[in-house]
């Protein structure tokens, strides 16, 4: 096998196995996260995975830029699609919920659950983690703020305010649906953001009637 088939082999691999590990986290948690944990699931060695992360903590950090990378192709690419502006604004939510309802992963959302298992545990993990989700909600700010921007919110709106809105509904709805029925639950988090989004909009008909 030549040098690039190689290559590609371990580039596969790497692949395989941060897919399995991003499942186990959202069921087991991040930190319970390890490369015996992965290996046993894959059903190959542990020794076969040192070649690519070397440390637990690793591994961890390797999963959270998976999962970042999931959540751009899934979600950001393409909310993108929709014009700029409260369209796009609403298209980043519905995505979001339909990326929930699609259960791609076992456990619903693996940032909302890595927030919430290390919100109280200082270090590098958690230091991650915060960087991923200030990322996120300064790029849902600026969605917010294009449509202010562009008129199709009132001037006096708050980027900041719809931004935390549309967040607190995400995260919302991922921790209740399991609970309370995943349909009705979705159902409610769409239908609440067009409520908090209407009474700004200066055309309401560019949003979707609430079903």
């Amino acid at each position: 096998m030549t040098h690039d088939g190689r290559l590609i082999r371990g580039e596969r691999t790497r692949a395989a196995v941060l897919d399995q590990a991003l499942l186990l986290t959202t069921v087991a948690g991040l930190g319970g996260l390890s490369l015996s944990q992965v290996a046993d699931a894959l059903g190959v060695s542990k020794s076969g995975l040192f070649a690519h992360w070397r440390s637990k903590e690793a591994l961890q950090l390797a999963v959270i830029d998976h999962a970042r990378a999931q959540w751009t192709d899934r979600i950001i690419r393409p909310a993108l699609q929709a014009p700029r502006g409260l369209r796009r604004l609403w298209a980043v939510h519905d995505t979001r919920l339909g990326f929930y309802e699609a259960e791609v992963l076992p456990g619903g959302c693996f940032f909302a659950n890595a927030h919430f298992e290390f919100n109280a545990r200082p270090g590098v993990i958690r230091d991650r983690l915060a960087a991923e989700l200030t990322d996120w909600m300064t790029f849902l700010t600026g969605v917010a703020a294009d449509a202010v921007t562009l008129g199709e919110l009132r001037a006096g709106a708050v980027a900041e305010d719809i931004a935390y809105q549309t967040e607190s509904l995400g995260v919302c709805a991922v921790m209740q649906a399991p609970v309370l029925g995943r349909a009705p639950t979705f159902r409610r988090a769409r239908r609440a953001l067009l409520d908090h989004l209407r009474p700004l909009a200066t055309d309401p008909t560019i949003l979707p009637e609430p079903t």
